[in-house]
């Protein structure tokens, strides 16, 4: 995570901003027609920078180099099946299998502005277990959305993510958090999936932020697995990870930067 002070977007800035979130829900559109048994997730990582780069953008995390990771991240895309909750690296060994959920994360530099953004798929036909963890973390998202509005502070959009999903009997990853999002891929501030209202950083006009909740079917406890990236349960039960970028408006809701349009329509 990127250390230093916020930065707060004039509307020209969020309208790059936009472009940027824009093109990668339309990436992970274009995904979507490729999601099917039999499919490696390298593929799909080639289809997704060919996607980006014909669209005149570069993939933004590929050689990502973070404070954490023993090397560059390789892909296009953080590709995570199943129990793998985030940072998933794309292999032509890994295949897609009937039954699997998928979540993608995707994220685009274009004109010199970020666009982050993931979604969680299913594969063919999944059990009702794993749908409505893909339902009920996806809900959670828009949960928090709904907090982030001036005068509310980070721990107003964390609780209202982890409340709605405890409900349901589920796990918040607290070791991996939403974040600030402009000409750096991470910024401050960080935004966690867990928290208490009215506590942390209070939320003012032009602050963009990816809020991006990571729920686990059963425990929240996490390893790393050895390609020094790729998060997963330990328990080894399915996780889900859907993400928006929005902006904060000085009166209102907030404007969601991003997009599933492309995905749902």
């Amino acid at each position: 995570m990127a250390e230093g002070k916020i930065t707060y977007k004039t509307p020209e800035e969020i309208e790059l901003i936009r472009v940027s979130s824009l093109l990668v829900g339309k990436t992970l559109g274009e995904l979507k027609k490729y999601i099917e048994p039999g499919v490696s997730t390298m593929k799909l990582d080639k289809i997704a920078e060919s996607f980006i780069r014909d669209h005149h953008a570069i993939p933004a995390f590929k050689n990502y180099n973070p404070s954490f990771g023993d090397s560059p991240f390789p892909g296009s895309l953080c590709i995570s099946v199943n129990e793998e909750v985030v940072h998933g690296m794309p292999s032509d060994k890994r295949i897609l299998k009937e039954g699997d959920i998928v979540s993608i994360d995707c994220g685009v530099l274009l004109n010199d502005y970020y666009g982050d953004s993931a979604y969680t798929f299913s594969v063919g036909t999944v059990s009702s277990k794993k749908r409505r963890l893909m339902e009920v973390t996806k809900e959670s998202l828009y949960r928090g959305v709904e907090k982030a509005i001036v005068g509310n502070r980070i721990g107003d959009i964390s609780h209202a993510i982890q409340r709605y999903a405890e409900t349901y009997g589920y796990s918040i990853v607290r070791e991996m958090v939403g974040h600030g999002l402009g000409k750096r891929l991470h910024e401050p501030p960080e935004v966690p999936n867990f928290g208490r209202r009215r506590s942390g950083l209070k939320l003012r006009a032009g602050m963009v932020i990816a809020i991006e909740p990571m729920i686990n079917m059963g425990r929240r406890h996490i390893g790393i697995a050895d390609d020094g990236w790729t998060v997963f349960a330990k328990d080894k039960l399915p996780s889900a990870h859907y993400e928006h970028s929005i902006v904060i408006q000085e009166k209102g809701k907030p404007d969601i930067l991003s997009t599933f349009e492309y995905i749902e329509n």
